[in-house]
Formats: structure tokens, sequence, C-alpha cells
């Protein structure tokens, strides 16, 4: 039998965005993993694919596995992804799994469920490149800033009224009917906000400019004079303004909820649910997809109507955007995102340093393992050999196949691990 646990070797997106040289997690994690590779100090290195996407497809690193991509095994071996995962995925692995390091603002952007994305793909192949959703989940590294969701209706009152520019923007019709929903009223509160965040969204090009930098020139001046700039949440709109000036993405942070993440902790972003990341390290999943709907903070191709139309425009707390992971009851060194949609879950492993040897548990689904801190060797009867895993390494597990693992280091192992939990 070939090896059906075998290592990989993952690809690397150098977008603008990311953090350059070591700075970036994703760097580190690629120096520790494969000794040989050159850190660039000047280059972003800002996202990791470990998976078997047709534009990041992993290397397998075992000879004796005769395909030398993770997507051509898993074509020629479909039963490793699990009976019912096969069949749900048309014989695909279901999620990309990544790890992030952002150091400028990605773009204001939300995906589409199914049904629009299949509407998407058909009208604008070029942008839409798939029919699929595109649901995600990202749970911090290191301490992780993005907006996420509709903030509560009097959070954006309160900046109506406290940013003129804002509010010429908005208009003072769109203003006044947000100011008057009530609270009893969620749809009239949720059509409230679609007017005004479109009318921002889509004002004209010369007047927007026109208000930030005025915004900006007002809010820099109150910062040199010591003033508190919170009610114009001033910090924020000089870092993205300083990033991309003149975008109308600057705005949106009026309407967002800015969500802090300490490690460990996560948001999911399901359909429609405008996001942005900021800052920070995190290991990411999706569903397989390449829908992004952007309308700011972007250079790439914006498409405003089709993102105004979608969004969800629920608002909540920022609070309510942390989802929770729960321990697993049958090993409490494990504990599980498994959010509202099938196509993928994360377990994070945390094995103290008291335990010497740890069984990676077999689950009827392929899985991939990455390991973010400590030392084990691994074996398994479905490995070609021992390996060695230390922090960066990445492994495939194929569906049903389970890694003892011996530990080696002194202040234990974390690592996460991407499967799909029908």
């Amino acid at each position: 039998f070939p090896p059906a646990v075998f290592p990989l070797s993952c690809v690397v997106q150098n977008y603008s965005w990311g953090k350059v040289g070591l700075e970036s997690e994703v760097a580190k994690l690629l120096a520790s993993g494969d000794p040989l590779v050159q850190i660039q100090p000047d280059q972003p290195y800002a996202e990791l694919w470990m998976g078997a996407h047709p534009r990041g497809d992993a290397l397998i690193r075992d000879n004796r596995v005769p395909q030398k991509t993770l997507g051509r095994w898993i074509a020629d071996n479909p039963a490793c992804l699990g009976a019912k995962v096969k069949d749900a995925f048309q014989g695909h692995l279901p999620f990309l799994f990544k790890v992030l390091s952002v150091n400028t603002a990605l773009s204001v952007q939300a995906h589409p469920n199914k049904e629009l994305a299949a509407k998407l793909h058909a009208q604008f192949p070029e942008h839409y490149p798939d029919a699929n959703h595109k649901p995600e989940l990202a749970i911090a590294l290191t301490p992780f800033e993005g907006m996420c969701g509709f903030r509560p209706v009097e959070e954006i009152v309160s900046f109506l009224q406290n940013v003129p520019e804002l509010r010429a923007l908005i208009g003072e019709v769109a203003a006044d009917q947000l100011e008057r929903s009530g609270s009893d009223d969620p749809r009239g509160v949720s059509a409230a906000l679609r007017v005004c965040f479109t009318r921002l969204m889509k004002s004209e090009k010369k007047f927007f400019v026109d208000q930030l930098n005025m915004l900006v020139k007002r809010i820099s001046q109150e910062a040199a004079e010591g003033k508190d700039t919170s009610g114009s949440n001033g910090d924020l709109l000089l870092r993205l303004h300083s990033q991309y000036p003149g975008d109308i993405g600057c705005f949106t942070i009026y309407f967002l909820n800015l969500v802090r993440l300490e490690p460990g902790e996560a948001m999911f972003l399901g359909a429609n649910e405008p996001h942005a990341y900021l800052h920070g390290d995190c290991v990411e999943i999706m569903a397989c997809s390449d829908n992004t709907v952007r309308a700011g903070l972007t250079p790439k191709f914006i498409d405003v109507l089709t993102l105004c139309e979608m969004l969800n425009y629920t608002p909540a707390p920022s609070s309510s955007k942390i989802f929770p992971a729960a321990q697993s009851q049958l090993d409490p060194h494990v504990y599980l995102y498994d959010p509202p949609v099938p196509d993928f879950t994360i377990m994070r492993i945390e094995i103290p340093a008291s335990i010497k040897l740890y069984l990676i548990s077999a689950v009827d689904s392929a899985s991939i393992l990455l390991v973010i801190q400590g030392t084990a060797v691994g074996t398994s009867t479905a490995a070609a050999s021992e390996m060695s895993l230390h922090r960066g390494s990445v492994l495939f597990l194929s569906a049903n196949e389970s890694i003892s693992l011996h530990l080696s280091s002194p202040d234990g192992m974390l690592l996460f691990r991407a499967c799909c939990l029908l």
C-alpha cells in the first residue's frame, strides 16, 4: 500500500498586504518547517495555503508516493476523503486551510451564498471563478483585529452625529431615517441601514474624496492638539487612510464592528457578512471557493452594487462576533470550532508538557495537521516511516488514520487540525 499519511510542503502567497520577512508568522512557520527555505527580508509573506486548491496545490514530501501534489493524490485516491465527504463533495477536499499574516488591511468584502454564487459565476465568470459559497473561520495566533458585521445602530447614529463628513455623504434624509428607526422594528432598522450604507458606498468619487480629506485633516489636527478623537474613531481612520488614501473603505469603520481576538479566539464569517481583516496572524479555514465581492480598501475589482444588495444588515455588538470553541467531550486536550456549515471544522489541540505520548485520533474525514509549537516524532501504520514533527510541519492524514506523537519538547505542543465532520 502507498502511504496514506504524509508530510506536505505548502504554497506561499506574497500578497502586498502581508507582513514582511520574519515579522510574518507565515515566514516563521516556513523557516522552521524547512531549514532550506531562504526568507527574503523585504518580501511580504501573506498566506500559507494548506490544501489542494488549483492555484496553490501542496507538494507531497514523500518519495514513496508517486503523485507529486495533494490534488493529484486525492483525485487518484478519492476514498482518502472518507465515504461521506467523498459523496457530499464530489471527490474533492471541501476546504482550504491557511495561515494569514496581515500587516495592512484587506479589502472590505463579503462572500456570496451558494445561490448568489451560482448566479454571479454564470454572469461574470472573470470576477467570480466558481459557483460555490465561501464561509470562513479565522482563529487568532497573535492578537488579531478585523472588522465584522454591522455595529449596533446606536453606535452608528453616534458617529453620524459626531462625524459631519460622514453625514454629508449619507445625506440628511437617510441619516434621519436611521436615527428614527426603533429597536422594536428590526426590519425597519435593517432597511434604514441598507439605505445609509448603500448611499455611502455609491457616493460620487470626487465628493467622498473631498469629505475624507476634510475628515482626515480635522482628526489629525485634533490628535496633534492631544484631543480625544474616539468619538470619530480617529486612530483607525488615520491608520486606514495612510494605507489606502482616498479610499471609500475608510468610511466603513463607522458602520462595521471592530473585533479584537486574543490567541485562540475565533470569528466565523458566514455568507453575506461584511468584513475586513486589519492586522495580526491567524489560521483560517474556508470552503473551496475564490468568490469575493469587494467594495473598498483595495485596488482590485470592486462590485458595489452586488455588495450592497447581498449584505446581511442585522446590527449586533462586536462581542457577538467571537465564535466560541467547545472543549471535546472525548479528549480534554481538543477544542472544536464547529461552525454552522458542513464544509469544515477545526480542532485546536493543546498537549501539556506532562504528556509524552499522545494519539491524534482517527476521524471519518481527510484532515490536515499544522504544528504551531513543540516537537515530536510521529508514527502511523499508514505512514512510510516515522515523521519528525516541529513548528511549521504540515501533515496530510487520510480518513480513518491516526498518528501517535512521541513528544520531545519541554513545553508541550500546539497543533491545529482541519477536517470535515459530516
